[in-house]
């Protein structure tokens, strides 16, 4: 053993719409990345920023936050119980 499996780092990752997106290895950067997806989201009614940067920030800054991280999986079950056929 050469000693580099200890100082492996985990990749961090974001799936969505069945893409999988890499994230920065810091992560001061990823949560400033979020908030920054999230207020230049509310200023969506602007040419080329759009609300859909919103839900992207949350999305990124629910890898670091357990109470986001929570909302997240709630939603995505309710979604797969809504798209489940009856």
């Amino acid at each position: 053993m050469n000693g580099a499996a200890g100082t492996r780092r985990k990749k961090h990752k974001i799936s969505a719409f069945g893409r999988e997106f890499a994230l920065p290895q810091s992560r001061a950067l990823r949560i400033a990345i979020g908030v920054v997806f999230i207020v230049f989201g509310l200023l969506g009614f602007l040419p080329i920023l759009g609300f859909w940067m919103i839900p992207v920030g949350l999305l990124v800054l629910s890898y670091e936050f357990a109470m986001i991280r929570r909302h997240r999986r709630r939603f995505v079950i309710w979604w797969e119980r809504r798209r489940r056929p009856s």
